[in-house]
């Protein structure tokens, strides 16, 4: 078996896990089991927030240590899902390295649902947690306009490659202005603080706060108070961004919010 190749699977199964937003302890799970395949004496790994170290050691090798960095962080289960079925796969003697290997790469950048459709699920997302929070129809119909600016926002901020905070940032910020927007120039009289509450659900970093909370519990306390001033990170940036929208729109107005 080559275990350079070994170690290698393990760290990039470790960073795929990492990046789409899995807990530091199913992390380093998944790489001991990987590395145990090798049979070493020693081998260990240790996984941050923004990093990853794994080392395979044994007297009749010459020591293995693979550090990779990890800047990038989203939300992907099914990417996570699809992680875990090949550590399964490999640990179980289903699979090679190398074949586990190349099926990593594919994953790294398998999309599940195309672009279209996660700009409908960024919609839907906003008109139906308006709906839920006491919406009527004209609601709906500002919630479905509120959620296509923010869709649209969203995908423009990823193609500038724009961090979180301003990436949410400018998102809530254009959530707020077109929702009074609307209120005030297409459909007065709509509920335009429910809009604003169901249009900003998308952006609420809730799977990173439940992450959080696992990691502290587990003993990760480091990762689990990164994740969590993470979350927090996102919260300020999403208050700030509709605080900022609704006082330009009331500047606009010259102070007048219907």
């Amino acid at each position: 078996m080559n275990d350079k190749l070994l170690v290698e699977t393990a760290v990039l199964a470790g960073e795929i896990m990492l990046i789409s937003g899995a807990e530091i302890f199913r992390v380093e799970n998944t790489i001991d089991h990987i590395l145990r395949k090798a049979g070493r004496n020693t081998c260990e790994a240790i996984v941050f927030s923004t990093g990853i170290f794994a080392s395979l050691n044994d007297p009749s090798i010459e020591a293995i240590t693979v550090a990779r960095r990890v800047t990038v962080r989203a939300t992907n289960l099914n990417r996570v899902y699809l992680v875990n079925d090949v550590s399964r796969k490999l640990c179980g003697d289903q699979m090679t390295v190398e074949e586990a290997y190349e099926r990593l790469k594919e994953i790294q950048t398998v999309m599940q649902y195309s672009r279209w459709l996660k700009n409908a699920g960024i919609v839907g997302v906003s008109v139906f947690f308006t709906l839920l929070l006491g919406g009527g129809s004209r609601d709906f119909l500002a919630a479905a306009i509120t959620g296509a600016v923010l869709a649209v926002a969203m995908e423009a901020s990823s193609r500038l490659r724009l961090n979180d905070f301003c990436m949410n940032g400018i998102s809530a910020f254009l959530i707020a202005f077109t929702a009074l927007s609307v209120e005030r120039f297409l459909l007065p009289g709509i509920k335009s603080d429910i809009i604003i509450i169901g249009a900003i659900m998308p952006l609420v970093p809730g799977v990173i706060f439940t992450t959080a909370i696992r990691d502290t519990l587990n003993g990760d306390y480091a990762s689990g108070t990164a994740r969590m001033m993470e979350a927090v990170v996102i919260a300020l940036s999403v208050a700030a961004g509709v605080g900022a929208g609704i006082r330009l729109f009331q500047w606009i107005m010259g102070g007048l919010i219907w």
